[in-house]
C-alpha cells in the first residue's frame, strides 16, 4: 500500500513539471545599449593662426657695374645707410690707367685739331690771292674736320673711362637698411654680382606662407590684425595686398603679403609676427571622437532609425579638433548618431537607447 502511494505522488510531481515546462515562453534576445546624440547643424569657421615676419615693400640687390677686387667694405648687415652713401670700393688701378690713357689721347687729338685749324686758316688767306689751289684748300678743310671728329671720339672715350672709374665705388641708391652681404674684402667679383641687399625705407609688409587649401574660401573681410609674437599686445592692422599665383615646390605653400597701415614701436624689420584669419562659416555638425568609425576606407557613423535599428552612414570630416570632429557632409540635422556603445554593432541591428546626450 505504501509503495502504491509513493508511485502515485511521483507521477503527480512529473505531471506538474511537464505542465510548467509547457507554459514557459522563449526569452527575447538582449539588445545592445547605446548612447546617441541628435545631430544639430551650426555655422563653423575654424580660425587659423599664421606666423610670418616683417619684410620691406621694396628690396634691391646692390652690385658693382664693373669687375674687380674689393679693397674696402664700409657697412655691414643691419647698418642703416643714406642715399648716395658709399658702401664698398674696388681696386681702381686698372681703370685709373685706362683713364690716363684716354686723357693722353684727348691731348693728342687737341694738338692735331690745333695744327689742322692753323693750316686751314692759312689756306683761307692764300686762296683769294691765288697763292694756293682749290684742292689744297679742300684738303686742309677735310683734315681739320677729321681731326675735330677724332677729338670728339677721344673725349667720348675719356668720359667713358672716367665713368667706369666712378663705378669702383658702390653707392646706395636710396636710404634703408642692409639686410644681407654676399662678398668680403679681397674677393674678386664680376659685374652685376650682388654685394649687398638693401631694404628701402618706406612701407612694410607682413609676409606669411599659407597652405593653398586655406585660400579656397578666403575671408570676406581682408583686414587682418597682426601682432608681435613675443609681445601680442603690440598690434597693428593690415590688408591682404598680394597672393602669389604659384605654389612653392618645396613647402607646398603660397606667399601672402599683408600691407601694414603702420609700424608700431617694437615691430621692426625682420620681427616675427602672427595673424589670425577666420574663413567664412559653413553649416557643419560637431560630434565627439567616439562617434566616428569607418566603412572600409571612408569615415562613417552609426545612425539610429525610427525602428531603433542602426545603419552605417558615410560622412565627410571637415576638421579634426581636440575631443571632437566637424562633419561637413553626410548627416542631416535631427538624425540620431551613436556616440557610445557602437563597437559591436552591425547594420540592421536593433538597439536600446540609453539617456540621450545633448549636442
Amino acid at each position: 500500500m505504501a509503495a502504491l502511494r509513493s508511485t502515485f505522488l511521483l507521477g503527480l510531481g512529473c505531471l506538474a513539471v511537464l505542465s510548467g515546462c509547457g507554459e514557459e515562453k522563449p526569452t527575447e534576445p538582449q539588445r545592445p545599449r547605446v548612447q546617441v546624440q541628435q545631430a544639430a547643424a551650426t555655422e563653423f569657421a575654424a580660425a587659423v593662426t599664421l606666423t610670418g615676419d616683417i619684410q620691406p615693400r621694396v628690396q634691391t640687390d646692390l652690385s658693382f657695374r664693373v669687375s674687380g677686387k674689393i679693397i674696402e667694405r664700409k657697412v655691414d648687415v643691419g647698418d642703416r645707410v643714406t642715399a648716395r652713401q658709399v658702401l664698398a670700393r674696388l681696386d681702381p688701378k686698372d681703370l685709373q690707367t685706362a683713364l690716363e690713357s684716354a686723357n693722353a689721347e684727348v691731348f693728342a687729338a687737341q694738338a692735331r685739331v690745333t695744327q689742322a685749324s692753323a693750316a686751314f686758316v692759312r689756306q683761307q688767306k692764300l686762296l683769294p690771292k691765288g697763292y694756293t689751289s682749290r684742292s689744297e684748300y679742300d684738303s686742309a678743310e677735310a683734315a681739320l674736320r677729321s681731326s675735330q671728329s677724332a677729338l670728339k671720339a677721344a673725349q667720348a672715350q675719356q668720359a667713358n673711362a672716367r665713368e667706369q672709374l666712378s663705378y669702383t665705388a658702390l653707392i646706395a641708391d636710396a636710404a634703408g637698411v642692409i639686410t644681407a652681404r654676399q662678398a668680403e674684402v679681397g674677393q674678386v667679383v664680376q659685374a652685376t654680382v650682388p654685394i649687398y641687399s638693401l631694404a628701402r625705407d618706406g612701407e612694410r609688409d607682413a609676409v606669411f606662407n599659407v597652405y593653398e587649401s586655406l585660400l579656397i574660401d578666403p575671408p570676406k573681410d581682408r583686414s587682418i590684425t597682426v601682432s608681435l609674437l613675443d609681445n601680442p599686445k603690440i598690434q597693428t592692422q593690415g590688408k591682404v595686398r598680394e597672393v602669389t599665383p604659384t605654389v612653392s615646390a618645396d613647402s607646398g605653400t603660397v606667399q601672402v603679403k599683408v600691407a601694414l597701415q603702420s609700424l608700431p614701436d617694437g615691430m621692426e624689420l625682420g620681427s616675427v609676427v602672427s595673424a589670425t584669419a577666420s574663413p567664412p562659416g559653413k553649416a557643419s555638425i560637431a560630434l565627439p571622437w567616439s562617434a566616428l568609425t569607418k566603412n572600409l576606407s571612408s569615415p562613417a557613423v552609426w545612425v539610429v532609425g525610427e525602428d531603433e535599428k542602426v545603419s552605417l552612414q558615410n560622412v565627410k570630416v571637415a576638421r579634426y579638433l581636440t575631443g571632437k570632429v566637424i562633419i561637413s557632409e553626410g548627416l542631416d540635422s535631427g538624425q540620431r548618431v551613436v556616440v557610445a556603445g557602437g563597437q559591436l554593432l552591425h547594420p540592421g541591428m536593433q538597439v536600446e537607447i540609453a539617456e540621450a546626450k545633448k549636442p
